[in-house]
């Protein structure tokens, strides 16, 4: 059974740049879709990234694209995502997923994820 851990969410300022991580155990992530998603207060759950298990698919939302970068280690079963120069409107409890098709849509769909990381706030204020 895949487990995800995320780690590295926190405070960060405006215009700063914060790096989460997550460690898969369990099984190998060589074969999994991965992706990030994330819930601000009051809000849904919604997509932020995903990469397809070759890599060759790599689908932002809108609202992060040219600012978030994810990228995928498989050699450490890890997976990464870069925030640069977050505003505000980017706190959020960040999760990671995994899903066993190994895909990535252009529409990142939520229902595709089997597996899901346990939560990581992020807070950007000043």
């Amino acid at each position: 059974q895949l487990q995800l851990v995320e780690s590295g969410g926190g405070l960060v300022q405006p215009g700063g740049s914060l790096s989460l991580s997550c460690a898969a155990s369990g099984d190998t992530l060589d074969y999994y879709g991965i992706g990030w998603f994330r819930q601000a207060p009051g809000k849904e759950r919604e997509a932020v990234s995903c990469i397809s298990s070759s890599g060759g698919s790599r689908n932002y939302a809108d609202s992060v694209k040219g600012r978030f970068t994810m990228s995928r280690d498989n050699a450490k079963n890890k997976f990464y995502l870069k925030m640069n120069s977050p505003p505000p409107e980017d706190t959020a409890v960040y999760y990671c997923a995994a899903e066993s098709l190994g895909s990535c849509t252009r529409r990142i769909t939520m229902q595709h994820f089997d597996y899901w990381g346990q939560g990581s706030q992020v807070t950007v204020s000043s």
